[in-house]
């Protein structure tokens, strides 16, 4: 069925190289498998404002036996699909599921580096036989990022973005937005500083930088944000860059913070010109990342850009349990950057692995010559991120593996280097899956492998991979349900698939949204 999947804060972007027309757009559930490499350019869908980016073919490995992507820990798609199917009772738009990002969103248990190794990652991996398709195997590729207590963390300095237009107004939206930050708010430390400023019909300061000793200040300012007005983001985006530059100092965190429900008209400057401001910051050192809110209107493609451009994190916040989940439990991976340009480069063997295929990251791929090409941006990772991958592969001989299937080989710049003052230079690591990893029926392998494998199926099956047209929700439920071990967030995903199950019962028939 499938393949590769990520966890954690990721903002890659695709080379301008690279090769785009690698996959399949997204088709009705019950659709046959494409035979070749029949492929799509990604086009735009309007209904949710997202993008489709298709669904990655299988590859031959003696064609390309190279995968190379920016890592990838955001989590958006998967808190969107869930409010989706919780609070509006309906599928999400099949174009609004990234595979990656759902496997992002959930703890795998990878075990992090240890103190004295020198390398800031730890990858883990698994195999198994395909409990979906016969004949193939989905290999489990988790990579760990070290955790850096809030006591070692350098100083952050954050500028809070909020759109407070008339869309913000619903209580899913700006009141919301106003408890994350709170939140956000109370696990800072001394030496760190907030802003705060708004933009709708007009922008406005409410907060010069603050010390985080003046805390009561920084909340009530909070507090008194209210809704109204249209919308013109790009004045906003000016203006917390400017107060950004206040406090930029070299080895700290300087990050914008942007909660929007992303429904904005540009103002003055094109989409484009935002995007190039964005750019042009990043690499000054000030990073942004995206917060989003609501539906219906929501301009998940606006968001997730930002954030891409900003070498930030792109969240999503349905409910307070996801807010709390995101800026209090894992809050760490927000402020403290261990590693910049993160790139993931897997080598498989042809006379081992005979076809591939990654399972999401079709936005973030990278032309595998660009690998060692150190100007092209990728993905930011933070302390405590997890990015985990599955490939769905076809081996040449399933009974007799000996050697390693394949190599990972990570690229990445040390967080304290170019924006910072020190040297620029990236550090490769390479790790090779051992032959032991592939356990010989999917029953054997751990139970965090068969979760990630659910978890997988379940994003296949809801943008209408070609791949999965063969997979019963019922399938991916039993399997997730077998390896919860008692985790909410592992139950709650049973529930989600459980009523994806009435809904798709319900819809058969109807017109996939897009």
């Amino acid at each position: 069925m499938f393949a590769l999947a990520g966890c954690g804060g990721g903002y890659g972007s695709r080379s301008a190289e690279a090769p785009v027309a690698r996959a399949y757009p997204p088709s009705q559930l019950a659709a046959p498998m494409p035979s070749g490499d029949a492929v799509a350019t990604p086009e735009p869908v309007t209904a949710e404002h997202h993008a489709d980016y298709g669904v990655n073919p299988f590859v031959e490995t003696q064609r390309d036996r190279l995968s190379t992507f920016s890592i990838d820990v955001d989590t958006a798609s998967y808190s969107f699909a869930r409010r989706k199917l919780v609070q509006e009772d309906t599928l999400p738009p099949a174009a609004s599921v990234r595979a990656e990002e759902f496997l992002n969103s959930f703890d795998y248990g990878y075990p992090t580096p240890d103190a004295q190794e020198k390398v800031p990652f730890k990858v883990h991996f698994a195999a198994a036989p395909s409990p979906f398709a016969e004949g193939r195997h989905i290999v489990r590729i988790g990579v760990q990022a070290k955790r850096v207590s809030i006591q070692e963390r350098q100083p952050v300095h954050l500028v809070y973005l909020v759109d407070v237009s008339g869309s913000m107004s619903s209580p899913e939206r700006l009141p919301l937005a106003k408890k994350s930050l709170a939140l956000l708010t109370d696990t800072l430390k001394p030496g760190d500083t907030v802003a705060l400023c708004t933009y709708a019909g007009s922008t406005r300061v409410v907060l010069e930088p603050t010390g985080i000793e003046h805390r009561a200040k920084i909340l009530s300012g909070i507090a008194s944000l209210d809704a109204g007005g249209g919308t013109a983001m790009s004045s906003g985006v000016q203006m917390a860059y400017d107060l950004a530059s206040k406090t930029l100092v070299k080895g700290h965190l300087n990050r914008v913070v942007v909660l929007s429900d992303g429904d904005a008209n540009i103002g003055d400057s094109s989409h484009e010109q935002i995007l190039k401001t964005i750019e042009q910051y990043k690499n000054k050192g000030i990073t942004l990342s995206t917060v989003g809110f609501g539906s219906g209107n929501y301009k998940d493609v606006m968001m997730e850009q930002l954030a891409d451009k900003g070498d930030g994190n792109y969240t999503y916040i349905d409910s307070e349990d996801e807010a709390r989940k995101v800026f209090t439990e894992q809050v760490d991976g927000l402020l403290q950057v261990i590693a910049r340009d993160v790139k993931i480069q897997v080598e498989l063997d042809p006379s081992i692995v005979r076809r591939y295929r990654l399972i999401g990251y079709e936005n973030r791929d990278i032309a595998d010559r660009d690998f060692r090409n150190d100007k092209v941006d990728a993905g930011e990772v933070g302390s405590g991120h997890s990015v985990t991958a599955l490939y769905d592969v076809e081996l040449v001989n399933p009974k007799q593996i000996a050697a390693s299937p394949l190599v990972v080989r990570m690229r990445h710049k040390p967080a304290k280097n170019a924006l910072h003052g020190g040297s620029d230079e990236a550090i490769e690591s390479a790790f090779a899956m051992p032959a032991s990893a592939i356990h010989a029926s999917f029953e054997e392998a751990p139970e965090s492998y068969r979760f990630a494998v659910a978890v997988g199926g379940f994003a296949e099956v809801l943008r209408k991979s070609p791949h999965a047209a063969s997979v019963p929700l019922e399938n991916v439920e039993r399997i997730a349900a077998a390896s919860t071990q008692g985790r909410r967030e592992r139950v709650e995903l049973v529930g989600l698939v459980q009523k994806a199950t009435k809904l798709a019962g319900k819809q058969r028939g109807a017109p996939i949204a897009r």
